[in-house]
């Protein structure tokens, strides 16, 4: 009885979780990895900002995809333009340098000067940002849609950082706060063991 009493309470649990997450589409590792980080953020959020360097070395240390989530908060003035921006800079491979060059100097961009740190940047890099860089709104269209995703995964505070995996138990583990990060990192890999041996080819 004992038995079935925790089993049932493991069931609850795990259902609990999977309501409290809403919409999982978007927690899962790239294809080919077994480990990621995924992220909803907001370009103007000092605390996103205050992430951007940990995040950076999580990537960079333990050699994760690092998968970045538009999550605009209606009352910050530019965050919206700027992700949009961000989105013209992914169409010229520029996107993650841009987020990072927004990240790293958010504290003296404003809404009236937003648009001469993107041209700085731009130029920086070699290009231009057009006048009109989103002159269908299809730019603007991915970051709704990326935002709306946000909210359907019951998103409710950026950033909002998930450690996601290949587990069939538990695919995924929310970060409970940023210093945490390496540590929510370690406990993932640990549940999840080490890759399986690759076979050995055949010799014909």
């Amino acid at each position: 009885m004992k038995t079935k009493i925790v089993g049932l309470i493991a069931v609850v649990m795990l259902m609990a979780s999977a309501a409290w997450a809403g919409d999982t589409s978007a927690l899962h590792p790239p294809a080919g990895s077994r480990i990621a980080l995924v992220v909803f953020e907001d370009l103007q959020c000092p605390a996103c900002a205050r992430a951007e360097p940990l995040l950076e070395q999580a990537e960079r240390n333990y050699k994760l995809p690092l998968v970045r989530h538009d999550f605009v908060i209606p009352a910050h003035t530019w965050s919206m333009e700027a992700h949009i921006m961000a989105r013209y800079f992914d169409t010229q491979s520029l996107g993650e340098e841009f987020r990072k060059y927004i990240f790293a100097n958010q504290n003296a961009i404003y809404k009236t000067n937003l648009r001469k740190w993107a041209d700085d940047f731009a130029a920086a890099h070699h290009t231009a940002l057009p006048a009109f860089y989103d002159p269908t709104g299809a730019l603007r269209a991915k970051v709704e849609a990326d935002t709306a995703l946000g909210k359907a995964t019951d998103v409710r505070q950026t950033p909002t950082i998930y450690v996601v995996s290949t587990s069939k138990q538990e695919p995924y583990v929310q970060v409970p706060e940023q210093g945490k990060l390496f540590e929510t990192i370690e406990q993932v890999k640990s549940a999840l063991g080490p890759a399986p041996a690759m076979k050995a080819a055949k010799k014909k």
